[in-house]
């Protein structure tokens, strides 16, 4: 399939809302229905108010979107901050929910400054830092807490107060034996609508929502069980030869949320500033933020049909100054997100005006149906939390590691079980140091660690040369990044790798997404000397050492000695 042209792409600005406004405010309304049910789960997993993540949906659609650097991503709250968040409101709230809350919002301004200064300065760049083994590790351990804490929101069970994580997840089997079985019935029944969804291969049916689904039936059931009203119910009251089970339902079943959106509204408390806790959230919230965003808007790249290219400095940017605006009326952080963005380019949306009509028609919900909202059950969005962690932490995702090479999966594994016992943190700094050691154990000198010797050199008037000497691995490579980067389009560019010692998984991802870019804009890519390097796996992105009877041909400089 040959490239759009320059003449076929999509106008942007008010030019492109004149031409596409039919298919993107259809796919804003397509995209609503799924982000509706998401940002309000999103929000109470976090420990805050469900209107949040509403506040910063609108947000995200109605201001990013006119000031980022991406074409058709969708900006909101997003799961994978949901354990941060919370964490957040916890540490800094020590008990007390609404001043949690309160101080999570003052360290999520904060935390949007240092974003806008990432994008100022262009640090866009340095999410390749992170392996890409060690962020899907880190997203599987964040989709493992989320699963374990959503799980017992679904049963209508609540697990001791104060309980760690690993007591949280023991007292599964708890929960699943005591359940409340209306809402248990009404999270199941989510779950099963989910998997159902999933595996469909009608293309109409498909163009419903899942979450919608969810909700409706779950609104459904709500109504049937009469959880407007606070009653107790026998469960089997005619089963003799069983014990009664006596449950009560009632409101705090449904989504809380206040009729007039204006008293949605809260501001931050800066008086925890100079606590150490306060910055560990600051910290986590723009790293984890910031990575999120970046790897999104660059996985929504490849799906872009038109095959442009997101000015990531700029995005991130954006995203800060959303966040900031969002964390000064009471909002969540947000990100640009992959599930609603996939959804955004399905459903044929062409510009960033899609995101802008999806933002709008969320304020115009909000301001005209909150009864509508407050007769959502909790567990129909706690089943498409648990359904949204799984996806995070399936074991495909294992497999998919697997598949790159053994040791991915022990950096992968590494992370998960360092963010569990640990917190994010920390667990990515294990998942960093464990990287580096696989790689000094595999010959890697210090001083090429986060260093890279690299020459660029025309070979001719339509060609460039660029010879690699040394290790190529994730935390030295950002120096090629950005020559690579430079290099006029339209060339050969031939890559000589017969004097590289070790390339790793990350720049080997690296070399291949930029040759897919180049060769897009009508350049070609070559490679020379691949023939001398033993790979990890047969993964073609495996890491690739170089063989032994060739390691006597190198030079004592090619290690940068």
């Amino acid at each position: 399939m040959s490239e759009p042209s320059l003449s076929e792409l999509p106008k942007s600005g008010l030019a492109g809302l004149k031409e596409n406004w039919r298919s993107d405010l259809l796919s804003g309304f397509l995209v609503f229905l799924i982000a509706l049910p998401l940002c309000l789960g999103i929000s109470m997993a976090s420990g805050f108010p469900p209107s949040a993540g509403i506040i910063t949906a609108i947000i995200g659609g109605m201001l990013v979107s006119r000031i980022n650097g991406s074409f058709i991503t969708i900006n909101g709250p997003a799961a994978g901050l949901i354990v941060v968040v919370l964490s957040a409101v916890q540490e800094l709230g020590e008990g007390d929910a609404m001043a949690g809350y309160r101080y999570a919002l003052a360290a999520i301004v904060v935390a949007s400054v240092i974003q806008i200064l990432m994008g100022v300065f262009k640090a866009g760049r340095l999410s390749s830092f992170f392996p890409a083994s060690v962020v899907h590790g880190m997203l599987a351990a964040i989709g493992i807490i989320i699963m374990a804490k959503q799980i017992h929101v679904m049963l209508g069970t609540t697990p001791e107060k104060g309980s760690s994580l690993f007591s949280t997840i023991a007292q599964i089997p708890h929960s699943l034996l005591n359940l409340n079985h209306e809402i248990a019935i009404i999270g199941f029944t989510g779950l099963a609508i989910l998997i159902i969804w999933s595996i469909l291969k009608n293309p109409t049916l498909k163009m419903i929502p899942a979450p919608l689904i969810v909700v409706l039936a779950g609104m459904g059931l709500a109504r049937y069980f009469d959880l407007e009203h606070e009653h107790m119910y026998l469960f089997l009251p005619d089963a003799h030869f069983l014990p009664h089970h006596e449950e009560t339902v009632g409101p705090k079943f449904l989504v809380a949320i206040s009729e007039n959106f204006m008293s949605s509204f809260y501001f931050p408390d800066f008086s925890k500033f100079a606590t150490v806790e306060f910055w560990e959230a600051v910290i986590s919230i723009s790293l984890v933020g910031s990575l999120e965003s970046l790897l999104s808007a660059m996985a929504v790249d490849k799906l872009d049909p038109y095959k442009r290219h997101s000015n990531l400095d700029r995005d991130l940017t954006a995203v800060g100054a959303g966040n900031l605006v969002a964390g000064l009326i009471g909002g969540l952080p947000m990100i640009a997100e992959i599930v609603r963005s996939s959804a955004n380019v399905n459903n044929g949306a062409k510009t960033q005006w899609a995101n802008f009509f999806h933002g709008s028609f969320m304020l115009l919900f909000v301001v005209l149906f909150p009864r509508l909202i407050h007769s959502i059950p909790l567990a129909a969005l706690a089943a498409l939390l648990v359904y949204t962690g799984f996806r995070l932490a399936s074991p495909k995702e294992f497999a998919k590691v697997m598949g790159v090479g053994k040791e991915q999966l022990f950096m992968f594994v590494v992370t998960i079980i360092g963010v569990l016992a640990t917190d994010l943190l920390i667990g990515v700094a294990i998942g960093i140091v464990t990287k580096f050691t696989i790689h000094m154990l595999r010959g890697v000198r210090l001083n090429n660690l986060f260093k890279i010797h690299f020459v660029i050199e025309p070979k001719n008037a339509d060609s460039v040369v660029v010879s690699i000497v040394g290790a190529a691995i994730f935390s030295n490579f950002m120096s090629l990044k950005t020559a690579l980067a430079n290099l006029e389009n339209g060339k050969t560019v031939i890559f000589q790798l017969n004097n590289a010692y070790l390339i790793d998984h990350t720049v080997m991802e690296f070399i291949h997404d930029f040759q897919h870019n180049y060769e897009g804009q009508g350049g070609q890519c070559q490679f020379i000397g691949m023939e001398y390097h033993d790979t990890f796996s047969e993964h073609p992105l495996a890491v690739r050492r170089m063989k032994r009877n060739n390691m006597s041909r190198r030079k004592s400089d090619h290690y940068g000695v």
